[in-house]
């Protein structure tokens, strides 16, 4: 047997006196109040996200935040409390709360997948504006890229060339990469490399090194220049000078300390030795007994030969 199913019923106007039995005033004022309502929700609400926004970057501002970091947090902020103000007026409409979270949810999903790497770029601004690794106006390598930072936005920055080219870099590839900051610190230490022959005098090689040094106005007496034997090389003996300097003089400071040093070293009676090789050659006849005795030949690293040697009598 198939039980039957009851059929509904629903209440359908299906006459003109019916029709003209339902309260079309009343259902048009309900509307307008609903309208009414949710527009003043609407207005109001606009209108205190922005003195609310505003009171917040007042009071970063009083904290001495980083300006683009309180012009960031403002915006976050007043675009949260808009969303909030909205839902609140979709509500008071009538609209079902499930129906506005659920479109709110599939909406907020759908930005994050197609907003991924601005949203990466956001989250590194917010991390570089927070830990500071570098200010505007600082000399900095970052992601393989030396420049002077220009500005520090939430999605990039921008550094300036030494010769005056705009590098513009997204903030996830910095974050990622390691960052030098050459400005960082009010000093710096200058490495002078320099090699002296093996048959020179290091004692005066150093006093050499030590008196350029001194002589230079923008070497710092503290802490003191040093001079360190860092390797005895192939052809020479290499020394080290370090000194210290202000940061804004380091370029220029570190081209006069090597002018200098050349110049010292050789008007002192010291040398700075070339590298050099010694090629020895054997020539056999047939039976293995040599035709001649040793040629040497001193070769320069060019390949050219200097002087050949005569086979002694």
């Amino acid at each position: 047997m198939t039980a039957k199913v009851p059929p509904v019923q629903v209440d359908v106007p299906t006459s003109l006196a019916e029709l003209k039995g339902i309260d079309w005033l009343g259902m048009l004022q309900a509307a307008g109040l609903k309208l009414a309502g949710a527009l003043a929700v609407l207005l109001i609400g606009i209108w205190l996200a922005k003195r609310l926004s505003n009171a917040l970057d007042r009071a970063m501002a009083r904290g001495h935040m980083e300006a683009t970091l309180r012009g960031f947090l403002r915006n976050i902020a007043y675009a949260g409390m808009v969303v909030v103000v909205t839902t609140s007026a979709l509500f008071t409409l009538g609209v079902s709360p499930a129906s506005v979270l659920a479109v709110l949810g599939a909406a907020g999903l759908a930005i994050g997948l197609a907003l991924k790497d601005s949203l990466s770029n956001i989250a590194s601004g917010v991390m570089l504006i927070m830990q500071r690794p570098f200010r505007v106006g600082d000399y900095v390598q970052a992601a393989g890229i030396e420049g002077t930072v220009d500005q520090i936005r939430v999605f990039q920055t921008r550094l300036r060339t030494v010769d005056n080219r705009t590098v513009v870099l997204p903030n996830s590839l910095i974050t990622t990469a390691p960052i030098v900051n050459f400005t960082a610190n009010p000093r710096r230490r200058i490495d002078i490399a320099v090699g002296v022959g093996y048959d020179d005098d290091l004692q005066k090689a150093r006093e050499t090194l030590l008196g350029v040094a001194a002589a230079h106005a923008k070497v710092l007496k503290e802490p003191a220049p040093e001079v360190l034997v860092v390797a005895l090389a192939e052809s020479s003996v290499n020394l080290e000078l370090r000194v210290w300097a202000k940061t804004a003089d380091v370029l220029r400071t570190r081209s006069d300390l090597n002018e200098a040093v050349r110049n010292d070293i050789i008007g002192g009676g010291l040398s700075i030795p070339y590298p050099q090789r010694d090629l020895h050659v054997y020539h056999h006849d047939a039976d293995g007994r040599p035709l001649s005795d040793v040629l040497v030949n001193s070769v320069a690293d060019d390949g050219d030969v200097v002087r050949p040697v005569k086979p002694k009598a």
